[in-house]
């Protein structure tokens, strides 16, 4: 069963790397205004960059042993996006959509780089009650926990046993271990900003997951269909103050949902997880630790991209981060686990990668990264998840 798994989960790292652009360019603030009059604006951001990567990979099947090279984009995708907004009386109007695109065509499908839209959606706002946001964007359960990652911007995990060293798209980053990762989704999300100093709040319903539907290789010719009566609901709610000198940032955020079935031979599954962390900021010194619980829900993808056949049970991982910054120049080091009962690809297996970066600024549009990880999965001797693959990467990030 894990076999198939890991089949579908090889074709999520294209899908991955077009909304992780989008959140990165949310915290842009180098945007080029295209037009600014009459209370209308419509500007454009952007983000290039590619890496040499290096390879050891060490699975369990000797057959997949090798040192691989390859030119490549990194944890973040390139991406190009466009920002509208308008005031009207006491409403503020807004929106954003973003296309990514891969900078890795190959043998079998020449040129044609993918091109996707993978966030759309516009917000209402005002100062007195908040913002209401529709249409498709990041969830909100894992959210804090993966923006604020040290090593967005370098190059992360690229299991082999996932798929991601010969795949076209982006690298893991610290997804599957440390967090899951929250997929865009359909959405109405309300949040309030002002409610106290530091203090921010979001709560949203979103489209659900079938997370109980039959295995088709193994349901016996059995008819069901999944359902939900109730949609998903996520939250997170965030406090940033100072204390002792410090900027202290901390967060927790949440789903819920259930699902069901019209074979009452398969049982319904309520997928449940909190997701916290806490960033501390002193001079050039930054200490983040994130981690997560979770009960039915995929520790890779919080929408159970991939279509693993989610139970109840559980999941949870954790992730250690610091860095130092001085001058132009910023070195992190990176630890993250991931413990899964077997939601993630069948069968109980920990997930760990460790990573040590370095990033050079250039300038305000320009960064030179280098970064060394190691990548271990930790499963069951035969069950062929076995793996250890150390990375080597080095390349340059543009942005605007």
């Amino acid at each position: 069963m894990h076999n198939k798994k890991i089949a579908n989960l090889k074709l999520l790292p294209l899908a991955i790397a077009s909304v992780l652009a989008c959140g990165v360019a949310q915290q842009a603030t180098a945007e080029i205004m295209l037009y600014d009059k009459d209370d209308t604006t419509f500007a454009t951001d952007g983000y290039v960059n590619a890496f040499y990567v290096n390879s050891d990979v060490d699975r369990e099947d000797d057959v997949f042993d090798r040192r691989q090279s390859r030119v490549k984009m990194g944890f973040l995708p390139n991406w190009i996006g466009f920002n509208f907004g308008k005031q009207v009386d006491d409403l503020k109007l807004g929106g954003r959509s973003s296309f990514w695109v891969t900078i890795n065509d190959g043998e079998q499908n020449g040129t044609d780089t993918a091109i996707d839209v993978r966030q759309f959606y516009g917000t209402v706002a005002n100062p007195e009650w908040g913002e209401v946001l529709i249409g498709k964007d990041f969830g909100l359960f894992s959210r804090s926990n993966i923006f604020l990652d040290e090593l967005l911007a370098g190059f992360g995990n690229v299991s082999d046993t996932l798929g991601l060293v010969d795949g076209g798209g982006v690298s893991f980053g610290n997804i599957g271990t440390g967090y899951p990762y929250p997929f865009p989704t359909s959405q109405i999300t309300y949040r309030n900003n002002n409610l106290a100093e530091g203090l921010r709040v979001a709560v949203g319903i979103m489209d659900p997951i079938d997370s109980n539907q039959i295995d088709q290789d193994t349901s016996n010719g059995l008819d069901d269909k999944a359902y939900q009566e109730n949609p998903r609901f996520e939250s997170e709610v965030s406090y940033q103050f100072d204390l002792g000198g410090a900027q202290i940032y901390s967060w927790i955020n949440g789903g819920y949902q259930t699902s069901d079935n019209t074979n009452d031979e398969v049982d319904s599954v309520t997928s449940q997880g909190v997701g916290y962390g806490v960033q501390a900021k002193i001079g050039g010194l930054s200490l983040t630790g994130s981690g997560f619980q979770a009960e039915g829900i995929n520790p890779f993808f919080t929408n159970n991209a991939g279509e693993a056949t989610l139970r109840e049970i559980d999941s949870d991982g954790y992730l250690l981060q610091g860095s130092y910054t001085f001058g132009k120049n910023r070195f992190a080091l990176s630890y993250g686990k991931t413990e899964d009962d077997g939601n993630g690809l069948g069968t109980a297996a920990d997930y760990e990668t460790r990573g040590v970066a370095y990033f050079r600024t250039i300038n305000d549009n320009l960064k030179l990264v280098a970064e060394y990880n190691q990548y271990e999965i930790d499963a069951e001797q035969g069950s062929g998840l076995g793996e250890d693959t150390d990375t080597f990467a080095v390349g340059a990030v543009l942005s605007w």
